[in-house]
């Protein structure tokens, strides 16, 4: 069977919601943006718009609609259609994963594939006249349908033993892996920059450079009513707007490829086990691949909260220094739909950067769901 090679690589920057760059950009300017400026990569490699097959775009948070066929005719891709994902937190990766399996069954050949999210913007939903959110999995007391701190963050931090001190000190170092690398410039080829009513937006904007462990240690628990509760704003992904996509396209096009799609995997866990579904999903993909953790040369492992992801390190038993190498949803921010997408674009340069080796993409996702996917970079792609 034909492989699913990445082809291009793109993102915006990540917007702090509802006071940041990005507050009066809606999700469809931003899919708008990142598909047109994929479609303009794959031209530039000598793909006719004409031989695009399909834009798939997560859109978890945005009230239903097809973003990505508004996309695909904003950029002029009139004969291409458009398909919606939402797998909550891993849509964007199922988008990616989507794309590749058509390619590999031979249906499809170019897809831009990817996700946007606009929590400035979303639609403010009700039900009987009273504000509603869709829930993510039945509501129980030991797992809250809409308080991801105690279904996600609390929960792993209790089951794995994660200390305030332990979640705090992940979250600065997130922060100080996101403000070296973009004082590296590290991100610069990965990033596509947006118009906005407030100026040309080119920099993500939620790291910051002033945080300490004292700021850390002072804040306030999100829930003091728990007894011990120490899930925090600090070391909690923040609410966030952005887009990402990838051209994923057949191998035997002979384009140059940035990295090859080598396997993917999701999992259900019980939803109180939420925070802790990597564990599953990353050997899962691994297997699949044909390889083990001691494989990988870096992780990106979403930091819904920083006890997540310190709990995935260590029931895993990985090397730290190979995770969030340039931050992650503790600095960088969490664009919930455009996360996976995100973390694949940073994924797939930041290997072109060290000269080639295999990833991992890995994240929860409400409900009880994980998801992982592998990506190999050629020495000299």
């Amino acid at each position: 069977m034909p492989e699913a090679v990445i082809v291009s690589a793109l993102r915006t920057p990540v917007g702090t919601a509802r006071k940041g760059t990005l507050r009066d950009t809606d999700a469809y300017t931003l899919a708008d943006r990142i598909v047109r400026a994929s479609a303009d990569r794959l031209a530039e490699l000598g793909v006719d718009p004409d031989r695009i097959d399909d834009v798939m775009l997560a859109e978890g948070l945005y009230g239903g609609g097809v973003i990505a066929r508004h996309a695909a005719l904003t950029a002029g891709l009139t004969t291409v259609p458009g398909l919606a994902h939402n797998r909550h937190c891993a849509a964007s990766l199922a988008a990616v994963q989507s794309a590749a399996a058509s390619i590999r069954a031979g249906m499809d050949e170019v897809v831009i594939a990817g996700g946007v999210n606009s929590a400035s913007t979303s639609p403010r939903l009700s039900f009987g006249g009273e504000p509603w959110v869709p829930p993510t999995h039945p509501d129980r007391p030991d797992a809250p349908n809409l308080d991801m701190s105690i279904t996600v963050g609390w929960n792993a931090a209790v089951a794995a033993g994660i200390s305030r001190q332990d979640m705090d000190a992940w979250a600065l170092r997130s922060h100080r892996n996101a403000i070296r690398a973009i004082d590296e410039g590290r991100f610069k080829d990965e990033i596509v920059p947006v118009e906005t009513p407030h100026g040309l937006f080119d920099v993500d904007e939620h790291p910051r450079r002033d945080t300490s462990p004292e700021k850390l240690a002072g804040l306030k628990p999100l829930h003091p009513e728990i007894d011990g509760f120490s899930i925090t704003a600090g070391n909690a992904a923040g609410g966030n707007d952005a887009a990402a996509a990838l051209a994923v396209v057949s191998d035997r096009l002979g384009l140059p490829a940035l990295a090859t799609v080598r396997a993917w995997a999701s999992v259900g866990v019980d939803p109180a086990d939420t925070g802790l579904a990597p564990v599953q999903a990353i050997p899962k993909a691994l297997a699949r691949a044909g390889l083990s953790t001691g494989d990988v040369d870096l992780y990106e492992i979403n930091e819904a909260f920083a006890s997540m992801c310190v709990a995935v390190v260590r029931r895993l038993d990985l090397d730290p220094d190979t995770v969030n190498v340039n931050g992650s949803g503790c600095s960088l921010g969490h664009p919930v739909a455009a996360t996976g997408g995100r973390m694949l674009v940073t994924l797939v340069h930041e290997l072109r950067r060290r000269g080639g080796g295999t990833g991992v993409a890995a994240m929860c996702a409400g409900g009880g769901m994980g998801s992982a996917v592998v990506v190999e970079v050629g020495a000299e792609s």
